[in-house]
């Protein structure tokens, strides 16, 4: 017994190696290449998998175990929507994400009657329909590393994302209705499933009221990391598998989950804390999607598989580019928008089972709709390259982008010229200094010039577009940029290049303060820490509070907010410090005369 189980763990460790060493080779080239890590997962998938060098064989288990990424990561997305925000977004969940899945389904339906005309229309349905959707899991990451879920184009891809998803549940129950396969006992379908459905996430969001919220403030009392954790996993497979037991989608469960806690004060704790986890496993389900891809029905049809996928991407780029345009997007929103959700998505590969298991299609139609859809994903870091550069085609000849080599020499660079940047700079013309104003968003640079100022484009984040603005002859250079990523191992590099210049850096909240503070040359302030200062001085004005007094507390205020800040830095933990707080059950009583 001893002996078995020992060797389930070896193999279990050699099955690691094997994973991540495949993963760690095949994301670092296509990194390199500029191709994007899921590509990367897929390639090493395949290359791993039964049809590749066959060094996994288990690749159906990877993922159903992987799957648990797509979850965490509808979580993380619903814990950055408030119910308010998506009331917001009613418009484009209830009618643009309808309208986009039956339009491209049914163009999907009429291809595959054309190119396979011995599928019964039953057969072309189960099918068509699941091409409408989009890949999850490949697109809201994309949005999230690069700042653009709240873009206007961000916001609509994610309202057709999310009806996707709730989707899921009319498509399972249309392949119910056209069955042939005898019905299981006590199987719940139609719209009774869509009730329970509902019930279900009315369920969640009361728990979430009067049993979560009380549960967190507890844990937020014991101030231990770990609690947090296993409180934030447990909500996730809590309600994911309330709705898994009616035969919902379980991401579905997880993003009602997320929205839940959206206001809760302990959101960034528990995002932080699921954020690795997430990472991890999407990185596998995108392995297991390669090791499944059957490389025999591509060599066998080859045609066929290609000419299938080239037709998804257009008919559903075609189609999302026309509704994007009707819902107000630019043109060249709509064709980023078009093109990133063009593939075929993940819940393809459960509808297809499904529409099996229902004898709908057979087994072969499932693995020929599986490689379709594989190949479309595949393809997507290629079309958001090309989406790019239409975008900046399109961008350049509306506004004048020019690089900062074009600028005079200056004492002072500002990066990011929107609301905070604006001021800094307004004070550095007040002061005489000559200003270099550098901006990534094309539509903050017309604006500018609108009002008679010339900002240049680029990241002025990189260090060779900041020696061509002359980053080497500055005093000072002002980091104003909205970039909540921007941390200390971004800036260092910055700083040793310029050693002549002083660095300066917006934080967005503590959280950025404190990634910010590991290079202690960096200067840093808050966003919004000095005008909250001085609206609470205009109010103990009102309240009738003498200067003397009131310069105290504020004294005070300030010593122990860098007290709280510092214990934060040296132990890694929020809740530590929290002695310094006023009003807070643990702090110190400070009392005026």
């Amino acid at each position: 017994m001893e002996e078995a189980s020992h060797n389930l763990v070896a193999d279990v460790m050699l099955g690691g190696v094997v994973l991540l060493g495949a993963a760690l080779i095949a994301v670092l080239l296509f990194r390199r290449l500029g191709l994007g890590a899921v590509l990367g997962y897929l390639v090493a998938g395949i290359a791993i998998g039964p049809d590749g060098l066959g060094l996994i064989g288990e690749a159906k288990t990877i993922l159903a175990y992987s799957e648990i990424g797509i979850i965490l990561l509808l979580f993380l997305v619903g814990l950055e929507l408030s119910p308010s925000r998506l009331w917001l977004m009613r418009r484009d969940i209830l009618l643009f994400g309808p309208l986009q899945v039956i339009l491209c389904g049914m163009a999907m339906f009429g291809v595959i009657l054309i190119v396979m005309p011995n599928f019964s229309w039953e057969a072309a349905l189960v099918l068509g329909l699941p091409l409408a959707l989009s890949s999850t899991a490949q697109v809201l990451p994309l949005l999230q590393s690069r700042g653009r879920l709240k873009t206007d184009y961000g916001e609509k891809s994610f309202s057709i994302l999310l009806f996707q998803d709730l989707s899921i549940v009319p498509l399972l129950t249309v392949v119910a209705a056209l069955s042939r396969a005898p019905a299981e006992e006590g199987a719940v379908g139609g719209w009774l499933l869509v009730v329970y459905a509902l019930l279900a996430i009315i369920a969640l969001v009361l728990a979430g009221r009067f049993l979560l919220s009380p549960l967190l403030k507890l844990v937020g009392k014991i101030s231990e990391r770990e609690l947090f954790i296993v409180t934030g996993l447990f909500t996730v497979c809590a309600s994911s598998a309330v709705m898994q037991m009616i035969g919902v989608s379980a991401a579905l469960g997880a993003f009602v989950a997320g929205v839940m806690l959206a206001e809760s004060p302990y959101r960034h704790e528990l995002e932080a804390d699921i954020d690795p986890f997430r990472s991890i496993l999407l990185g596998l389900f995108f392995l297991a999607v390669g090791m499944l891809l059957d490389l025999d029905v591509i060599a066998a049809q080859p045609l066929v598989v290609l000419g299938l996928a080239v037709a998804l991407i257009c008919v559903k780029t075609g189609v999302i580019f026309l509704l994007a345009r009707c819902f107000g997007l630019s043109s060249s929103a709509s064709i980023i928008a078009a093109l990133l959700l063009s593939q075929g998505g993940e819940f393809g590969f459960v509808l297809f089972a499904a529409a099996q298991g229902a004898l709908l299609i057979e087994p072969a139609a499932a693995s020929l709709f599986g490689a379709v859809v594989t190949l479309s994903m595949a393809s997507t870091p290629f079309l958001m390259i090309l989406a790019g550069k239409l975008a900046s085609r399109k961008q350049t000849s509306e506004v004048q982008l020019d690089d900062p080599e074009l600028a005079e020499q200056a004492n002072v660079i500002v990066v990011g010229h929107g609301r905070f940047g604006q001021q800094v700079s307004q004070i550095m013309f007040a002061a005489g200094r000559s200003v270099t104003l550098i901006d990534i968003n094309p539509e903050t640079i017309d604006l500018s010039g609108e009002f008679g100022r010339k900002v240049f484009y680029g990241d002025g984040t990189r260090i060779d577009l900041l020696q061509r603005a002359g980053g080497d002859k500055s005093f000072a250079i002002f980091f104003c940029i909205n970039d909540r990523d921007l941390d200390a191992e971004t800036l260092t590099p910055v700083r040793q290049a310029f050693p002549k210049a002083k660095i300066f850096a917006r934080a967005y909240d503590r959280r950025q303060a404190l990634k910010l503070m590991h290079d202690p040359d960096i200067n840093i302030v808050r966003e919004v820490f000095e005008s909250s200062i001085k609206l609470a001085v205009e109010g103990l004005k009102a309240l009738g509070l003498a200067k003397p007094q009131i310069q105290t507390i504020v004294r005070e205020f300030r010593a122990r907010d860098r007290s709280r800040l510092m214990a934060q830095f040296e132990s890694g933990d929020m809740h530590a410090g929290q002695r310094h707080s006023f009003g807070g059950d643990d702090s110190d009583d400070f009392l005026i005369d």
